[in-house]
């Protein structure tokens, strides 16, 4: 999706929990399942408001996810002056368990004056 934007641009290395808040969406009862990730790359769009965070383990493989995208529209209260509204914004995050499972939490709002909808699921596969 970004990483092959040519505006997109991407950093690897190890972050904290500070740094990249990987577990503050994940619910307290299904911390002790999630698989930890050590080290993250995120790739972020310059042009669009958008990023995706990819976090690994100790043996690299995937074990946490994450993108945020924002998609604006012109907007305009009396035909002179404009300003930028929300069209659609979405924000994803998805853990890794133990068991193999992913747990995801979508959150999509189709306008600035909502706090748009939020739920969890199960997968088998890592969202994209």
């Amino acid at each position: 999706m970004l990483a092959h934007h040519r505006s997109a641009s991407t950093a690897r290395g190890r972050l904290d929990a500070e740094a990249w808040p990987w577990h503050e969406r994940l619910p307290v009862a299904w911390r002790e399942m999630a698989v930890v990730p050590i080290a993250f790359r995120v790739h972020r769009d310059a042009e669009l408001a958008a990023e995706r965070c990819f976090g690994h383990d100790a043996d690299e493989q995937p074990c946490y996810y994450a993108h945020r995208y924002r998609i604006d529209e012109p907007r305009s209260d009396d035909g002179e002056e404009f300003y930028a509204g929300v069209l659609h914004d979405e924000s994803v995050a998805a853990w890794l368990l133990r068991d193999g499972r992913w747990l995801i939490h979508r959150v999509v709002r189709t306008d600035e004056h909502g706090e748009g909808q939020a739920f969890y699921s199960f997968s088998e596969t890592m969202p994209r």
